[in-house]
């Protein structure tokens, strides 16, 4: 049982994400950024986190999204060097324009078989979100397993959901499987356990 006690900077924190990302909706749904970044938060307290790794689940973007390092220096003085380093090991890239998608993925996945235990379980927290928000999608627009085969309509919907994604449907389960492998690597969790569900789920669509 996780017995933290988060203090008035967890709601700085989530009073200064709620303000940077204010104009940031998620693709597809439409959905205020700000509920991913929440879901992301409790996630990681639902996964024993500390109150820093807390904050940068709320921030896991903030730098890649909004600003850079101009964003990142703001947070350090605000939230200090713990939680900034656990952001850094979250971000893609923080420079514009952003690397090819292959080669920012395959970063990612390197950086992140070396990274911290706070790194990982903030970034199985963010992909697990993730996945489970892209799952919600294709069903929501008919695109599922237990979809007829012949149901035309419902697979153009599926395809349009896989075609906001840089890779498509292939480069993107490739990714999560990816991961998957990175987080299985230093044990399971309830959380991994439920990204390898949804992975897999995603993968019969």
């Amino acid at each position: 049982m996780n017995t933290l006690k988060l203090t008035d900077k967890f709601e700085t924190a989530l009073v200064y994400a709620t303000g940077l990302h204010a104009d940031q909706a998620r693709k597809i749904s439409g959905v205020p950024y700000v509920a991913h970044l929440l879901s992301v938060a409790a996630l990681v307290l639902e996964a024993e986190g500390t109150e820093a790794e807390t904050i940068a689940g709320l921030l896991h973007d903030s730098v890649e999204d909004q600003g850079g390092s101009k964003t990142r220096e703001e947070i350090r003085q605000i939230f200090g060097d713990e939680v900034v380093a656990i952001i850094d090991g979250c971000t893609e890239s923080d420079i514009c324009p952003k690397p090819p998608w292959q080669e920012r993925k395959q970063k990612y996945l390197e950086n992140l078989r070396h990274a911290s235990a706070s790194v990982r379980r903030v970034s199985l927290a963010d992909k697990l979100h993730n996945a489970r928000s892209l799952l919600a999608d294709c069903r929501q627009n008919g695109n599922s397993a237990s979809a007829g085969k012949g149901d035309s309509a419902s697979a153009a919907k599926g395809d349009r959901i896989w075609a906001e994604f840089k890779a498509g449907k292939a480069g993107t389960l490739w990714f999560y499987q990816e991961l998957l492998k990175v987080y299985q690597a230093t044990g399971t969790d309830l959380l991994t356990e439920e990204f390898s569900r949804v992975v897999e789920e995603l993968g019969r669509l």
